[in-house]
């Protein structure tokens, strides 16, 4: 048991992680950069600590200095969020070492999964069905490569092993690119990720980006949470999300959640993680497992009525789940917008002070976020500065909830993609659910051919 946690994060899910501390009546020490003294986690923490400046490198990324800070303020445990250093099994190995609690999976756990190939190969064993293509890593020789390529059917994908965040990938159309992807991306994998192995998928060419969130106790306790839709992407990265995944029989899901349980019992899982797959033609295909706190997190816990971060917490204390399967059933439907301090046509970083910030309110919308008036967004770190959620009955009353909630929003004295997201919430196929993971690249590509600039208020002409 524990009774204060160092929040090794910052932004909006440093003050999430913050509120269901103190609901669990936790105290709380955060830590930040000199970028960050000012905001607003900083201030409601039962204490601070400065662990370096801006650069994350030297600050949140800072392993020796949030350990120090630990120690120093009587941290018993440290919950690391998503990002910096909360999928890093050596930190997790760190933490453990000095006597902590890491709110997360054993740093075995992280080890394995953040090996793609490793994490393949116990997917299968569980019997989680995966995207096809070798467990194993590519070898050297030029020759097995090119027979691997032919043995799994182009397009493939070439992967790094230790990749993520969308870095570490080409596809290969036909045979006599193979070679060459493979040298650009085996480099690219050693600078990138400190590990050059690679492994080879077949491409699928239409699939959705679908998740299933697992919860796992330390008593032998599992049960998944439902589905995620992740499709709306942009170079890989997540723009929107929703809940539950839209036009997916709600049987060929429960398979699949009850496949990822077994895996999670098999593997000795503990905390939160997720289990991501492509989705093509009625069936799904295992890519990864992230072993942290999602970004869209909140969507199912509008769905599923849990509290996903206090889970976690109760799991890293000892105690077992409070609830069962059964107790489980997709209510309603959520949708998440992402809104980051960026231009909404060039995509350029925003950083800056923040004039007005007006938030949206009403039945069923919810905004995770650490942003107030007069706020300077650094440019630091990432541009995310709030999540907007929406949740309705139905779909279509979430994404009416969610267009009222982003024409109630204003945000002055810097960029923001709120434009962006009204735009989407416009868009028929999107309206109609269930595109590919390359919708909105196809989206983009046709708005920009037909440009139009907002006004003042970010709306659109016409």
């Amino acid at each position: 048991m524990f009774d204060k946690v160092l929040i090794a994060n910052r932004g909006e899910i440093a003050l999430r992680i913050q509120r269901a501390c103190r609901q669990l009546g936790i105290k709380t020490v955060a830590i930040h950069s000199e970028a960050d003294r000012q905001a607003r986690y900083v201030e409601l923490a039962d204490q601070a600590l400065c662990v370096g400046p801006a650069q994350p490198g030297l600050s949140y990324l800072n392993r020796s200095a949030i350990l120090l800070a630990a120690e120093m303020s009587g941290a018993q445990a440290i919950h690391p969020g998503y990002g910096f250093l909360s999928e890093n099994a050596e930190f997790a190995e760190s933490v453990e070492a000095a006597g902590l609690t890491f709110i997360g999976p054993t740093s075995a756990s992280i080890r394995t999964m953040g090996d793609k190939v490793a994490a393949k190969r116990a997917m299968r064993e569980a019997g989680v069905p995966c995207v096809p293509g070798p467990d194993g890593g590519l070898p050297e020789d030029a020759a097995e490569i090119l027979e691997i390529g032919r043995s799994v059917g182009y397009p493939v994908i070439v992967k790094a092993a230790g990749g993520g965040g969308g870095r570490g990938m080409r596809v290969v159309k036909t045979e006599p690119e193979l070679l060459d992807a493979i040298s650009v991306t085996r480099e690219e994998a050693r600078r990138a990720f400190g590990k050059p192995e690679l492994y080879i998928e077949k491409f699928l060419e239409h699939p959705r980006h679908v998740e299933i969130q697992v919860l796992c106790d330390t008593h032998g306790n599992a049960l998944w949470l439902g589905a995620r839709d992740c499709s709306m992407q942009r170079r890989h990265q997540k723009v929107l999300e929703e809940a539950p995944a839209p036009g997916i029989p709600e049987a060929l899901i429960r398979e699949v959640g009850e496949r990822c349980v077994a895996a999670c019992k098999q593997i000795n899982y503990r905390g939160a993680g997720t289990f991501e797959f492509l989705y093509e033609d009625g069936s799904f295909y295992f890519i990864e497992m992230n072993t942290r706190l999602q970004v869209e997190h909140p969507i199912t816990e509008l769905t599923s009525g849990v509290d996903i971060v206090q889970e976690q917490i109760r799991i890293a204390r000892g105690e077992p789940l409070r609830i069962a399967q059964a107790d489980i059933a997709a209510a309603g439907h959520a949708i998440e917008c992402r809104i980051n301090a960026e231009d909404p046509y060039t995509f350029l970083p925003s950083p800056g002070k923040i004039a007005r910030w007006d938030l949206p309110g009403g039945n069923g919308v919810r905004v995770d976020t650490h942003v107030t008036a007069g706020y300077a967004v650094p440019p630091y770190y990432d541009s995310l500065i709030a999540k907007v959620i929406a949740h309705g009955a139905t779909r279509d009353e979430a994404l009416a909830r969610m267009r009222v909630a982003l024409s109630e929003m204003r945000v002055d004295g810097i960029s923001t993609n709120i434009a962006l997201h009204r735009e989407i919430l416009l868009d028929q196929p999107f309206c109609r659910g269930g595109v590919d993971i390359h919708h909105l690249e196809r989206w983009l590509t046709q708005r920009k051919a037909t440009q139009k600039q907002p006004d003042s208020d970010g709306n659109l002409p016409g």
